[in-house]
């Protein structure tokens, strides 16, 4: 599949208006991604082998959507296949009082994945330029008066993007996911959590309230998307009211991401050959 259309850079810009969540233009049938998906998989467990072994790269999975759109199940069904040692993932919800007193990039940044391994941020500091800007939240934090200007989120835009580009710099590849679905299916989602007793902890009053800000929700991610897409730090908007669709392009985009990395085993020296063959016959001669 042709994954650059659902690819946002600086060369290009993204727009809800025309988008579609079902992906009907998909030349795909169901089958042929359910088993493209399974293949992928199968491909990420060999590569992730090898880009834990190298440990030259970073990866940075950053998950953004609307609640409900599939994001935790997407990548809980990506991630089947990989050792569970080369995987770090955290989530962010509402800040703390301890992360609250400091930078909203700062609880992010520590905990960033080491090279050699994969980090998936469950949300990011992405939320300080989304809920933030929707209602308004720096207008009530704890900031000098000089930080609280109309171009907050403006500079904090530029912020991010120097921040990601850092990033790249440093060895960590970013690949940023915002799963988009439509109101009618988050509301679908939304009942089918309050119809079925296994999923009825999975609702929050918090999360239909936010509903009625949907434009607003919409217009912020769309300010996010565009401002902070670049060619090191791309977003890839994933038609999500699909959750087999979602899930498979999700593996199609971190399987070519890993490929363009191509990892490769570490490649063992003189010396630690002659150790190898040393332990062998300590291990041939045991008695």
């Amino acid at each position: 599949m042709n994954i650059d259309r659902f690819k946002i850079t600086d060369v290009n810009k993204f727009k809800f208006k025309g988008f579609d969540p079902d992906a009907e233009n998909s030349a795909m049938d169901k089958p042929a991604v359910l088993e493209t998906g399974k293949i992928n998989i199968k491909k990420m467990k060999i590569l992730q082998d090898r880009f834990y072994a190298e440990g030259k790269e970073a990866i940075l999975i950053v998950l953004q959507a609307m609640d409900a759109a599939g994001k935790d199940g997407a990548i809980k069904h990506v991630m089947t296949g990989v050792n569970p040692q080369g995987v770090e993932v955290s989530n962010f919800k509402k800040p703390s009082s301890i992360e609250s007193a400091h930078d909203y990039l700062w609880r992010c940044a520590k905990c960033l994945p080491p090279r050699g391994k994969i980090g998936i941020f469950n949300r990011s500091y992405y939320e300080d330029v989304l809920v933030n800007r929707v209602h308004s939240l720096y207008k009530t934090q704890n900031l000098p008066d000089r930080c609280k200007t109309d171009d907050i989120f403006e500079k904090r835009y530029n912020q991010i993007r120097n921040f990601e580009e850092y990033l790249w710099e440093n060895g960590t590849r970013i690949i940023k996911f915002f799963f988009c679905i439509s109101k009618d299916e988050q509301k679908r989602r939304f009942m089918k959590r309050i119809t079925d007793k296994n999923k009825n902890w999975k609702l929050s009053d918090s999360d239909v309230v936010e509903r009625k800000y949907w434009d607003d929700y919409m217009k912020a991610y769309e300010l996010a998307i565009n401002s902070t897409a670049t060619q090191f730090a791309p977003w890839y908007v994933i038609p999500s009211n699909k959750k087999w669709f979602a899930r498979f392009l999700v593996s199609e985009i971190l399987v070519k991401t890993m490929e363009d990395i191509n990892p490769k085993y570490p490649v063992v020296g003189k010396e630690k050959e002659k150790m190898i063959l040393k332990c062998k016959d300590i291990l041939k001669n045991e008695k």
